[in-house]
């Protein structure tokens, strides 16, 4: 009976210490998942403070080793057209759209005034020939008597004058009917060079001023397209890109995908002080009329290998534009870094950058205004390289 007491004791001190130890280990367990718990919750709010952005490496090189400038479309030729005379309309021949051939008619106009003008004129000039041919006789008459003492020298000298007052009115009566004659030609509105005529703003009936004064208007306006000119503002970085001989292409919106050959025919040899830009014609045959005066062209002019510049392009949603200038933004070493850059030239959706990047950066993608130098940043990996790593397991 003695021996069974020693063993219950025994017994009961292992099982309270196998309860303390249970108890123990519930309670560091419990302790430790807290503080695991407190952990992960502290870096998940880390983690979700560290803005996740998109990333892109520059593009070497530019899209194209050539300047895109906007140019004027013009008619090769083009004038208006005025009256030489004045009068009223009789008729016109030609409308506006038409194709006319230099010497063609294209209006009449009724002159009455200038008519009744020629015809005094012609009778002054007959008189003043009857008058001559009077003063002639009469002067050759006392040239025969002042031979014979008839009459006295005076008489004869002025006689002479007579005829030669005579002939003088004579010339002066001829030239004011020569004048009202070529007057009177211009009637008929020929058509000084082949062409379109754009514009017609006169009709029947209609009063017409002669000469370009502010009180008269231009009876058609006349354009010679078969070749036109293309006239555009060369920035002074590029004026040595201009070569007289070159064939740039040009490009219109209503042409979409289609390039007509041009040709630099001249330029203006000075720089604009005003506009710093050098003014350049650019010729393009256009035997169907397709291009139009009037219109918008792109004209694309080539560079030299001299002036093709080794930069790097990046989508134009990189740059960031702030009092210290423009900037992109890079992720190095897992933070953001904002480094200046210098902006070539303009492509829209890219633009060329000529320093400050390499085709190795890591640029993010539109950057958020408050991103500053320093920041820590997560890549966000792109969908490419997402779907090559299968599903998550």
């Amino acid at each position: 009976m003695r021996s069974t007491a020693p063993r219950r004791s025994r017994r009961g001190l292992f099982v309270l210490i196998g309860a303390l130890a249970v108890l123990l280990i519930a309670i560091f367990l419990g302790i430790h998942r807290r503080v695991r718990a407190e952990a992960d919750l502290a870096q998940t709010t880390e983690n979700a403070a560290v803005p996740v952005v998109k990333t892109t490496h520059p593009d070497a090189g530019a899209p194209n080793q050539e300047i895109s400038l906007p140019g004027n479309v013009q008619a090769f030729s083009d004038t208006p057209i005025y009256a030489r005379t004045s009068g009223y309309l009789k008729a016109w021949h030609f409308d506006i759209g038409a194709h006319v051939n230099q010497g063609d008619l294209l209006a009449e106009i009724d002159t009455p005034e200038v008519d009744d003008q020629l015809q005094q004129a012609r009778a002054d000039l007959a008189t003043a020939q009857a008058n001559l041919q009077l003063a002639e006789i009469t002067a050759k008459r006392n040239e025969d008597l002042l031979k014979s003492k008839s009459i006295a020298t005076q008489d004869r000298d002025n006689a002479v004058g007579a005829l030669n007052a005579d002939k003088t009115i004579v010339n002066s009566k001829q030239a004011e009917v020569t004048r009202l004659q070529r007057l009177q030609s211009y009637e008929k509105v020929y058509a000084p060079f082949a062409g379109i005529i754009t514009a017609r703003a006169t009709d029947v009936g209609a009063l017409i001023d002669a000469g370009a004064a502010p009180s008269a208007r231009e009876l058609f306006h006349l354009s010679s397209i078969d070749k036109i000119r293309i006239f555009v503002a060369v920035p002074e970085a590029y004026s040595r890109a201009i070569k007289v001989g070159s064939h740039p292409g040009v490009t219109l919106d209503e042409f979409p995908g289609q390039r007509f050959d041009g040709v630099l025919a001249r330029t203006a040899n000075a720089i604009d002080p005003i506009s710093r830009t050098l003014t350049v014609e650019v010729d393009v045959e256009n035997p169907e009329g397709h291009l139009l005066p009037g219109a918008y062209a792109n004209v694309h002019i080539p560079l030299p290998s001299d002036l093709r510049a080794a930069a790097v392009t990046v989508p134009s949603n990189t740059l960031i534009f702030r009092k210290e200038g423009l900037q992109v933004a890079l992720v190095r070493d897992g933070k953001a870094e904002l480094v200046p850059v210098k902006i070539g030239r303009d492509y829209g959706d890219k633009v060329e950058i000529v320093s400050g990047l390499q085709t190795a950066d890591d640029v993010i993608l539109d950057p958020a205004d408050s991103l500053v130098g320093g920041a820590a940043v997560q890549i966000k990996p792109l969908e490419a390289d997402v779907a090559a790593s299968g599903p998550a397991k």
